[in-house]
């Protein structure tokens, strides 16, 4: 093995991500150095953080270097091997390229459980990094107690759906958000939240208030803009909010977040916590635990999808800026 196609960021982009920012091409794979191994990618996860990483703005971790591949999640197995304890044929997930073969020596990946019956496109699109986010964003930072109402922005998304269904299993009443008929009857009649706002079509303020009449417990927060502004009334007292994106900015070119409310904020007592993922890396086996239990139960279901070819990433990832992609967005880089 030679050669390898890559993406490779070429310009940061303004606003929305435009043809030529990323490139993509053939080129030479590395040779191996002791401790190091091949992977060949299977699948390429899509993120909204993507858009944070090809830009310089302040962020969780080290923008990609104009130049560099672009960062991205994936899972594979190995090809060779130079480190000891790692096998051809071992598949492994976290960080890595948006590339169908990678050299690494490791660092942000770990071993991807094989589950019987569960094909890998759902056991990566559930234990892979959205299953931890929705896992410790609802648990750690929501702190559910049965009867309480969540609200899910993006529902529909990678990490709303296993966000709304724990929900389900700690006993809360769930309310989702997204865009789209089709994408609120998923959630509500395939996953089991209680109801769905389409915000395309309907009323976000006047709905939250007929269907959570109390008020709110806990808003996990993908959207931000006036969807999270019209959550954030109807919190309750000691209400809690886990921050776990704000999509609706990524491309802005001008600052323009909503006011912070802090005199709301003061008066209800609220808990806002922002958080990444990897803040939780050291208990990822606590999650992937909890949520291979509740899959093999038939408990937590998830709906990717899946674009074929690595070549069409850099146009797929637009998707998740516009509502456009329906469940978790996975690309298809070799067959599993």
């Amino acid at each position: 093995m030679t050669d390898r196609n890559v993406w490779r960021l070429a310009r940061r982009p303004v606003g929305d991500i435009a043809d030529g920012d990323l490139v993509y091409g053939a080129e030479a794979l590395p040779a191996l150095a002791d401790g190091q191994f091949s992977l060949r990618v299977t699948y390429l996860s899509l993120d909204p953080t993507n858009r944070i990483w090809m830009s310089d703005q302040e962020q969780y971790m080290p923008p990609v270097e104009v130049g560099a591949p672009m960062r991205g999640g994936v899972c594979g197995r190995v090809v060779e091997s130079r480190k000891d304890g790692v096998n051809p044929g071992d598949l492994y997930a976290g960080l890595g390229e948006w590339a169908d073969v990678m050299v690494t020596d490791g660092t942000g990946l770990s071993r991807l459980p094989e589950i019987p019956g569960v094909p890998l496109a759902a056991a990566f699109g559930t234990l892979g990094l959205v299953g931890p986010t929705a896992y410790f964003g609802l648990m750690d930072i929501g702190q559910p107690k049965p009867g309480e109402t969540l609200v899910v922005s993006a529902a529909a998304g990678g990490v709303g759906q296993i966000v709304g269904q724990i929900g389900k299993i700690k006993g809360l009443r769930v309310i989702g958000i997204a865009g789209g008929k089709a994408k609120c009857d998923y959630v509500v009649d395939e996953l089991g939240f209680d109801a769905c706002i389409d915000y395309k079509s309907q009323d976000v303020g006047a709905e939250l208030d007929r269907l959570a009449p109390d008020g709110i417990d806990i808003n996990f927060e993908h959207v931000g803009g006036d969807i999270m502004v019209q959550v954030l009334k109807r919190m309750k007292l000691f209400g809690r909010v886990a921050l776990c994106g704000m999509i609706s900015s990524y491309n802005a070119t001008e600052a323009s977040e909503p006011p912070g409310f802090w005199t709301m904020i003061l008066m209800r007592r609220l808990t806002i916590r922002g958080f990444i993922v990897t803040d939780f890396a050291s208990r990822f086996a606590e999650s992937g635990q909890a949520m291979l239990g509740w899959m093999l139960e038939g408990r937590l279901k998830t709906r990717q999808d899946i674009r074929p070819g690595l070549e069409n990433a850099a146009t797929a990832v637009k998707d998740l800026y516009t509502g456009g992609n329906f469940g978790k967005l996975l690309v298809e880089v070799t067959p599993p």
